[in-house]
């Protein structure tokens, strides 16, 4: 008997220690979620924007209920309006109206077609119109979704072609029910219309995103995350042991760049859907943007390949380092500073200079450092450290070949959406030294010129 109350007690105990551990950790949760907020609104401060941008749509489109006089016309296919707000409106400019404007065409053709089909269906009358009608919903369904494995159409129109199938069997299909056809399918499409008007007008004309300037700058950082581990790996890789440890996080940036091929081909979509705004023209060249985000994405992988040697069990002796020191920071610094430079020419939107000081002393340090492999200085070094110098050297020159891709890459950009070219002075921030020579020179010759007159009175 004592024993069966020893073990209910220990089982009352123990239910007791998850209650006040589920509670603690509820608290825990509770505490955490301001944080989180906050940390989600300081990531990106459009969110909050966006987020009472939803809110007005919505409320706008919500009005169809709440005035006696909006109602009467489209009665309760006014919540029609409310669903298509809350399904079309994103973040960006060009996905609301990459939605909105399939939602839109697959609406009105499905609503045309839907009615048009109910009406073939009734002109053999009542006993033939369910199978007509089982006849056309099979075939546009079927065709429908077979055009969805195309690749292009999967890619733009997806959305669209659902939204089409969807509309047209609800007009078909629920007009054999409903003798009020026109009038039925008249308020869906004029309610959905209005929804998807609502939803682009409050993402376009109140605080807009961007698609195409949100891949811009994704480009030009990711270029820069690039220039940033190229100019701190020389120093870091021949890092004396005796030296104190540098900030090693900040050569660790280039890996986001890994995974950015969704998030390019997302933004690439959406952008080709936004109209001319900004520095961004009429069919500017979006495809351009993956193709050097292609060439990034190599070249991060290759860095990947570096960044390994960093924490390899095998490392040079320092007198063996000290032979070739210098040639490979130079070589990494000066791919760096050339690839940050082309960052920079990406983010304002100007042409990238051909002879560009950075690039040539790049190149001429990788000459260099070819050129010292060759050299006779491996002589009497140990086959095992000369591997690991030789796998480095080898690693940073092909990541100063895929930088010079790149560089192809971005000229091409500029000349397809028309950079604008830097005058002398402007990329020296100075004035232009001839032009004022000039112009004193000019004002000179004027005033040695200068004609007097004197008049002689007798």
């Amino acid at each position: 008997m004592e024993a069966n109350v020893v073990v209910e007690g220990g089982l009352a105990n123990s239910r007791l220690a998850l209650v006040k551990d589920s509670i603690v950790k509820i608290r825990s949760k509770v505490a955490e979620f301001p944080g989180k907020m906050k940390k989600v609104a300081e990531d990106d401060p459009r969110r909050i924007v966006h987020s009472f941008k939803v809110g007005l749509a919505i409320t706008l489109v919500s009005s169809f209920y709440y005035f006696d006089h909006l109602y009467v016309g489209f009665g309760s296919s006014a919540m029609w309006a409310v669903v298509t707000v809350i399904v079309v409106i994103e973040f960006s400019v060009g996905a609301t109206l990459g939605k909105g404007l399939n939602r839109g065409l697959a609406t009105f053709l499905a609503g045309t077609l839907g009615f048009g089909a109910h009406h073939l269906a009734n002109l053999p009358g009542q006993e033939l119109q369910p199978i007509l009608l089982g006849i056309f919903v099979f075939i546009l369904a079927a065709t429908v979704s077979f055009i969805r494995f195309f690749p292009r159409m999967k890619v733009r129109y997806d959305y669209g072609l659902l939204i089409f199938m969807l509309t047209f069997c609800l007009i078909s299909v629920s007009g054999y029910r409903d003798e009020e056809v026109l009038e039925m399918a008249h308020k869906r499409v004029s309610t959905i219309l209005i929804g998807g008007f609502t939803a682009i007008f409050v993402c376009i004309f109140i605080c807009p995103v961007w698609a195409g300037e949100d891949l811009h700058n994704l480009v030009a950082n990711n270029l820069e995350k690039l220039a940033s581990f190229l100019e701190g790996f020389g120093d870091e890789y021949f890092r004396k042991s005796s030296e104190p440890e540098s900030n090693k996080a900040s050569l660790q940036v280039y890996k986001n760049i890994l995974n950015s091929k969704q998030s390019e081909e997302s933004l690439v979509n959406f952008a080709r859907w936004e109209p001319p705004h900004g520095r961004f023209r009429f069919r500017h060249p979006w495809k351009q943007y993956l193709k050097i985000g292609s060439l990034t994405r190599q070249c991060a992988y290759r860095i990947e390949a570096l960044n390994g040697c960093l924490n390899s069990d095998v490392q040079a002796s320092p007198e063996t380092c000290g032979n070739f020191r210098e040639a490979f920071v130079k070589a990494s610094s000066e791919t760096g500073k050339a690839v940050k430079g082309l960052a920079s020419a990406m983010r304002t939107m100007t042409l990238p200079s051909a002879d560009c000081p950075q690039t040539t002393k790049s190149e001429n340090a990788a000459d260099n450092l070819k050129s010292l492999l060759r050299t006779g200085l491996c002589e009497g070094i140990d086959i095992v450290e000369i591997l690991e110098v030789a796998t480095v050297a080898s690693l940073l020159l092909d990541v100063l070949a895929c930088t010079e891709k790149i560089s192809e890459s971005i000229h091409e950009l500029a000349s397809l959406a028309h950079f604008k070219r830097l005058e002398p002075d402007e990329k020296d921030g100075k004035p232009d030294l001839d032009k004022q020579k000039q112009v004193r020179q000019s004002s000179n010759s004027i005033a040695s010129n200068h004609h007097h007159h004197i008049i002689i009175i007798e």
